[in-house]
C-alpha cells in the first residue's frame, strides 16, 4: 500500500479528531493499523504510522487502543534496533501509559531512559514529552523542586507546561497564581482536543480558589465530550469532576453516585491512582451524608494504594483527613459542626453562616440537623448546650506544604 496514501487518511483522520468528529477519525487511524497488522505496508512508514496514531488516541482519551498500538510499536522497535529516533518515542508512550497503570517506578526508567536517547535536537517532541513525564512523576511524588525543574525544562523545549504545572502550585498552596495560569491557557485552547486536556485540572483549581460557578461551568462542558467522545478514560474524568462540583455545591449524595461511578470506570482501566484520588473525594462525600464508617473504609483504600505508590503527597493528605475523622468533640461533633452551631448560637442565619465559611446553604442545614440530633437538642436549646471548647479547622498554611492543596480545596469546597 503505498506511503503517500496511508499518511494522508492518518492525517485526515487527525484533523477531523480536531474538528470533534472522533468517529470518522479513528475508523481512519483503524484502517492504517489493519494495513500495517497485514504487513501492506513498506518498513520505512511504520514508526511514522504508529507514533502519529497512538497521539491520536491519546489525544481523545482512548486509552485501550494507546496500549494495544504502543505494545505492537515496540515489537517492531525490536526487531528494528538501528532506529533510534523510534525507540525513544516508544519509551515516551510506555512511560506514559505506565505512569497510568501505576507502575511508577517503571515509568521512571523509560522516561529517563527516552530522556537519554533523545538528547538533540531538544525540538524533538518526544523529548519535550518524556520531560513533561518525568516533570509528572516528580510532582506525583512529591519531589517539588525536580519537579519544577522539569517543567521548565519541557517549556523551553517548546511543550506547554500546564496543566502540571498549575497543579503542582496548587500542590504548594499558590492557589491564585495556578488559577490564572490555568485560566490563561483555557482561553489560549483553539480546539476541543487541547481544552479537554485542560478541563479537569482547571475544575480542581477552580474548586480550590473557591469558584465554583466556573468549575461548574467547566464540568458541564467536560461532561459533553464525554458523552460525544464516548472514551473510558473520559467518562472517568468527567465523573469525578461532576462528583467533586456537587460535593461543593452542597449535594453530597449525588456526588456520591458520580464519583462511584468514575471510580469504576478507573478499576476498568487499571488506573489505580486516580481511582484512589476518587476515594478520597467518595471519603468527603460519606463525610458529609453522616457516613463515618464508610469515610474511613474509603480512605483505608486510598491510603493503601498512595503507599504502594509513594504518592507523598497525597498519602499525607489522606493521613489528615483520617486525623479529622478520628477527631471528635466530647459531644461527638466533628470541628466543622462544633464551627456551625457556635455560629447559629450568635442568632446567625443559614445564609450568613454559609457565605462566613464559604459552604453551601444545604450543607449549613444538614450539618445544624446533624448537630440536634448529636446533642438530642432543638435550636431553641443550643445556646445552652453549645460546648465551649471550638476547635479551629486545620494548621496554618504555609507555601511548600505538600498538604497546603489539599487543606485549600477541603476548606473551600466540604464541610469538616
Amino acid at each position: 500500500m503505498p506511503r503517500s496514501w496511508l499518511l494522508a487518511g492518518v492525517g485526515h483522520g487527525r484533523c477531523l479528531i480536531y474538528l470533534g468528529e472522533i468517529t470518522e477519525g479513528m475508523a481512519l487511524l483503524d484502517e492504517a493499523m489493519v494495513a500495517i497488522s497485514a504487513q501492506e505496508v513498506s518498513p520505512i512508514a511504520v514508526g511514522d504510522l504508529y507514533c502519529t496514531v497512538i497521539e491520536g488516541c491519546q489525544e481523545v482519551f482512548d486509552v485501550r487502543r494507546a496500549q494495544e498500538w504502543t505494545a505492537a510499536l515496540s515489537r517492531w522497535c525490536e526487531v528494528t534496533p538501528d532506529l533510534v529516533l523510534y525507540r525513544g518515542q516508544c519509551m515516551v508512550h510506555r512511560a506514559e501509559l505506565t505512569l497510568l497503570r501505576g507502575a511508577w517506578s517503571d515509568a521512571v526508567i523509560e522516561a529517563q531512559r527516552a530522556c537519554d536517547r533523545l538528547v538533540a535536537p531538544k525540538s524533538q517532541r518526544a523529548l519535550v514529552a518524556a520531560y513533561y513525564v518525568r516533570a509528572e512523576l516528580h510532582r506525583l511524588r512529591g519531589d517539588f523542586t525536580e519537579a519544577e525543574k522539569a517543567y521548565r525544562e519541557a517549556n523551553e523545549a517548546g511543550q506547554q507546561p500546564h496543566p502540571g504545572l498549575a497543579q503542582l502550585w496548587l500542590a504548594q498552596c499558590r492557589v491564585d497564581g495556578a488559577l490564572a495560569a490555568m485560566r490563561h491557557a483555557f482561553s489560549a485552547a483553539e480546539d476541543n482536543v487541547t481544552r479537554a486536556r485542560l478541563l479537569a485540572p482547571y475544575i480542581e483549581i477552580a474548586l480550590a480558589a473557591g469558584d465554583l460557578p466556573a468549575a461548574r461551568v467547566a464540568a458541564e462542558e467536560l461532561a459533553t465530550m464525554a458523552a460525544e467522545w464516548n472514551t473510558p478514560l473520559l467518562h472517568a474524568l468527567s465523573s469525578y469532576a461532576t462528583g467533586s462540583v456537587l460535593l461543593a455545591e452542597g449535594n453530597a449524595g449525588a456526588a456520591l453516585a458520580a464519583l462511584r461511578r468514575s471510580a469504576t470506570r478507573w478499576r476498568e482501566l487499571d488506573a489505580p491512582y486516580e481511582g484512589a484520588r476518587t476515594r478520597v473525594v467518595m471519603a468527603l462525600a460519606c463525610r458529609a451524608l453522616g457516613d463515618e464508617g464508610s469515610t474511613q473504609m474509603e480512605l483505608d483504600a486510598a491510603r493503601s494504594v498512595f503507599q504502594r505508590l509513594d504518592a507523598a503527597p497525597d498519602l499525607v493528605r489522606v493521613e489528615d483527613l483520617a486525623s479529622v475523622v478520628e477527631r471528635r468533640t466530647a459531644g461527638g461533633l466533628t470541628p466543622r459542626e462544633v464551627q456551625v452551631l457556635a455560629l447559629l448560637a450568635t442568632g446567625k442565619t443559614n445564609r450568613a453562616i454559609a457565605a462566613e465559611l464559604v459552604i453551601s446553604e444545604k450543607t449549613v442545614a444538614t450539618m445544624s440537623a446533624a448537630s440536634s440530633r448529636s446533642w438530642d437538642c432543638r435550636p431553641a436549646r443550643r445556646r445552652r448546650c453549645m460546648p465551649t471548647n471550638t476547635i479551629a479547622i486545620g494548621a496554618p498554611l504555609r507555601a511548600g506544604d505538600p498538604l497546603a492543596s489539599a487543606r485549600c480545596i477541603e476548606l473551600r469546597t466540604t464541610a469538616l
